[in-house]
């Protein structure tokens, strides 16, 4: 079935067919520059840059790569310093280009227009703004688990004496220093993907040193991005080979490091939607402490209307409000200082006798059960460590690093202190510990920075998840989603509205079940620590792989980390029936749901690659494609990046004409944060100059923006396409008294006759309806060759062909998507049929459209809509 509303579907007939001669086999591509018109000067680059980030407006989620595996002596593409070919012959100082096979070589770089940003030089003010928002995007997690620490550590079992308090203590200040400090400031910021954080970034740093990906996103020409090429100490280690093999050659590794990193984002994902809860509701519990009448229910209909403010105005919190946050947490994080300072001079100096690890073996065999159950609630102290990691795209890893040592680590030192100090003197005070610690003159102004600092604590992993669910739907591990940019000057703000209200709902979901932070508290902690034990795995799969640590420092960090990680779990895992059974409940749906749209989007790009069409039938339609070629700009949008995708074939049955100028666009999310402008093209004649055909593939990295019109892409994409031409052109001419590689032929030759309007009918090719569109080969027509000049002229055919582009572009572009109905085969197993059948379908029938996410105008567009069995 064809839907068409497009105007230009009454397409003119064409008047007179350019047709150009050159020899298949004996183009290669380089590097191209394409400059956006507009404005001189410094506007100009103003709008060079807004064009070359507008071809994100093609879309996003879940673009495959072929998984063919790839011959470099077929389609490597020649580059410059190649010896001696096959003909012994030496190369010349011009650069030769090697035959190739324009059916299975995806493209060759055409770059854009790149704009230089002139490094700014950051002043005091600009570097105290920078640090405040460090404080409000980065740390608000973390600095509110004073909030409730010891009152979860302490909610299973009394509190017998002063030496179970410095146990304690000593047990959340070591915690505090080894998982916030050493292992995610220190080591794991520095696991970052060129400035990005989060499980995925972690899992696509892997993924550009290593063919590990089980996501086909990864193709020979992306080899040669300069992201991919990582800065390796020591590349002849022989231990990184080996792991480099080992992954490569293992499915079984594949396929866990693919699992691992999903389970990872679904327990990130659940930790977003406790950390809200978790944080208002122990922030306004704190209201029993100043109004002792107050009731559980009103501080859960409290939590319940600051969460829905929160929520409703988080798209604007994300650009306009976050100016005022960064003062906000600093304010908070003197609060907690000052307290427990005042606390301290209260109280008496013992607390500071945690310092001594000894106390936590004290603890320990006083009582070895209850401390070990504590463990989950210790484990309370380090919530926010992986918003980090995840929020580090905002901000550079040195301010990070500074801001948390010189400021966060201190005042939260101080606030435990001056807790362990209040309780030592108020032992039977077990229950909102930190409010109870509050001098009453300062109270209410306290209570109140609490609650603010919980609101912006909820915000920072809300946008942490909107990065996270940004790089997964990049990458084809999640549906498609509406993404808003927030901030014109910082691409990483961004809000899923899906999303936000998703999170809101579940996030009361979980307060109205548990209505106390002490369920909540034992599901927060099992959110933690999956996250927590995925970043320890990657991060010494990256030691081993890309960083070459040296192998005593890569086993002290897993051996120490990793074990930690795992007794804090037992002890979380304890607790599973008093709250922490909803958590895993609600990860267990996040990872089904990444997992199907995985496996179905996977199946269906497999069943496109084994579809597309032969060579041989495309030299057997010849140039007319057995149909009439008429003016104007076809945009073929396909996942494939070789060959001719099936459904040109279906357009060329259904419709009565096809353009005069195809392009197979590919829209292709590739494993790094940004795609450079001047490596973002890959252009690609497809069959001879006379065929009109062309490959488009546009690379983005799943940190790149689209959110400008179709229009941008458009001109960009025709003037990339005519500096490919002419690029061609040159290196053509500059090959005319050598022998062109003939291995193609040339396609069959067809006797046409010109119809009263000018269009040109073939006699002796058949329409492709006669064909059965397929991957079989068919066997080639036998004809005579006819005989050509060799003597060609190279500047004529340049500008014919460029004036023949120039016309079609007048004539007006139409995009040609593919949208099929994707079904299980009727003879597979049960399992896959309901998972394709009725899972993956709902998942598309219910994400965003493709044909929204690429900013296509809808009366430009046809659509074919088939059922494909996979």
């Amino acid at each position: 079935m064809v839907s068409s509303s497009a105007g230009q579907c009454s397409m003119q007939i064409q008047c007179k067919v350019v047709s150009v001669k050159v020899e298949l086999g004996a183009v290669d591509g380089v590097a191209v520059g394409v400059h956006g018109g507009g404005r001189r000067g410094e506007e100009d680059g103003d709008t060079v840059e807004a064009a070359a980030a507008a071809v994100g407006a093609v879309g996003r989620g879940g673009s495959f790569g072929s998984e063919e595996e790839e011959d470099e002596e077929d389609g490597g593409g020649g580059g410059e310093g190649e010896g001696e070919g096959e003909d012994g012959e030496k190369q010349k100082l011009i650069r030769t280009v090697p035959s190739v096979d324009w059916f299975d070589v995806e493209g060759y770089e055409v770059s854009v227009a790149q704009h230089i940003e002139d490094s700014e030089e950051f002043d005091f003010g600009r570097t105290m703004f920078l640090a405040l928002q460090t404080l409000a995007v980065v740390f608000g997690d973390i600095g509110i688990s004073p909030l409730y620490t010891f009152d979860v550590m302490f909610s299973k079992y009394p509190i017998l004496g002063e030496e179970d308090v410095l146990g304690a203590l000593s047990l959340v200040l070591y915690t505090l220093i080894s998982m916030p400090l050493v292992k995610y400031v220190l080591v794991v910021l520095w696991a970052n993907d060129d400035g990005e954080g989060g499980i995925f970034a972690l899992y696509s740093l892997i993924c550009r040193n290593a063919k590990v990906s089980l996501i086909p996103n990864q193709v020979h020409s992306e080899k040669r991005m300069s992201s991919f090429q990582l800065k390796l100490p020591t590349p002849e280690l022989e231990r990184s080979i080996k792991v480099k093999e080992k992954l490569e050659s293992s499915l079984l590794l594949k396929k866990l490091l693919l699992g691992l990193v999903l389970f990872g984002t679904a327990m990130f994902i659940s930790n977003g939607v406790i950390t809200p809860a978790m944080s208002v509701l122990s922030a306004v519990s704190g209201l029993k402490v100043g109004i002792p009448n107050a009731s559980q229910g009103l501080v859960v209909m409290i939590s319940v209307v600051l969460l829905v403010i929160l929520y409703s105005v988080q798209r604007y919190a994300t650009s306009k409000m976050g100016f005022a946050l960064g003062p906000s947490l600093l304010i908070w994080f003197c609060c907690l200082g000052g307290i427990g300072i005042y606390n301290l001079s209260t109280y008496g100096p013992a607390a500071f006798k945690a310092f001594n690890p000894l106390y936590i073996i004290y603890y320990f065999g006083r009582n070895p059960f209850q401390a070990w159950l504590s463990l989950a609630g210790c484990l309370l102290c380090a919530t926010g460590s992986e918003a980090i990691f995840a929020n580090l795209s905002y901000f550079p890893v040195r301010y990070v690093q500074s801001m948390f040592a010189l400021l966060v680590l201190p005042c939260l030192v101080l606030a435990y202190l001056g807790q362990g100090a209040f309780l030592i003197a108020n032992q039977n005070s077990s229950e909102q510990i930190f409010f109870s610690s509050i001098p009453s003159g300062v109270f209410w102004p306290v209570f109140l920075i609490a609650n603010l600092a919980a609101l912006i604590a909820s915000r920072t992993m809300t946008t942490a998840i909107f990065q996270c669910l940004k790089q997964s739907i990049a990458l084809g591990c999640f549906p498609r989603l509406k993404i808003i940019h927030t901030s014109r000057k910082f691409m990483a703000k961004i809000y899923i509205p899906v999303v936000n209200w998703f999170l809101l709902f579940s996030c009361l979901g979980f307060i109205l079940l548990f209505r106390s932070i002490y369920d909540v508290g034992n599901a927060y902690a099992i959110a933690e620590l999956g996250v927590m034990i995925m970043a320890t795995v990657y991060v010494t799969i990256i030691m081993l792989l890309i960083w070459e640590t040296s192998i005593v420092k890569v086993l002290s960090f897993v051996i120490t980390f990793l074990s930690l990680e795992l007794v804090f779990f037992s002890s979380s895992l304890s607790s599973v029936g008093d709250g922490g059974w909803a958590l895993i409940i609600f990860a267990s749906g996040i990872l089904m749901v990444m997992f199907i749209w995985n496996y179905g989007s996977k199946l269906k790009y497999d069943s496109e690659v084994k579809k597309k069409l032969s060579k041989d039938l495309m030299r057997k339609l010849g140039p007319n494609l057995g149909t009439i070629r008429a003016p104007g700009l076809g945009l073929v949008y396909s996942e494939i990046v070789k060959g001719v995708p099936a459904i040109f074939g279906h357009f060329l049955i259904a419709l009565p004409a096809i353009h005069s100028i195809i392009v197979f666009v590919c829209i292709r999310n590739v494993p790094v944060p940004v795609v450079p402008q001047t490596e973002r093209f890959l252009f690609q004649r497809v069959c001879t100059r006379g065929y009109h055909m062309f490959r488009c593939i546009a690379r983005y990295g799943y940190k790149d923006k689209n959110q400008e019109s179709q229009s941008t892409f458009e001109r960009l994409l025709i003037e990339g396409l005519e500096k490919f031409i002419q690029r061609e052109a040159v290196e053509l001419s500059l090959q005319s008294g050598d022998d062109i590689d003939s291995d193609e032929e040339p396609p069959t030759p067809s006797r046409t006759i010109v119809a009263p309007n000018g269009s040109l009918y073939s006699l002796d090719v058949p329409l492709l309806a006669d064909f059965v569109p397929s991957a079989e080969v068919i066997p080639e027509a036998s004809c005579s060759t006819p005989q050509h000049d060799p003597v060609v002229d190279y500047t004529q055919n340049l500008e014919l062909e460029l004036a023949f582009i120039r016309q079609a572009k007048q004539s007006g572009a139409v995009y040609l998507i593919d949208n099929p109905i994707v079904k299980a085969r009727k003879n597979s197993w049960f399992f896959k049929k309901l998972i394709i059948n009725y899972f993956f379908a709902f998942l598309r029938n219910n994400c965003r459209r493709a044909m929204m996410s690429m900013s296509i105008p809808h009366t430009n567009v046809m659509q074919v809509r088939l059922t494909s069995y996979v």
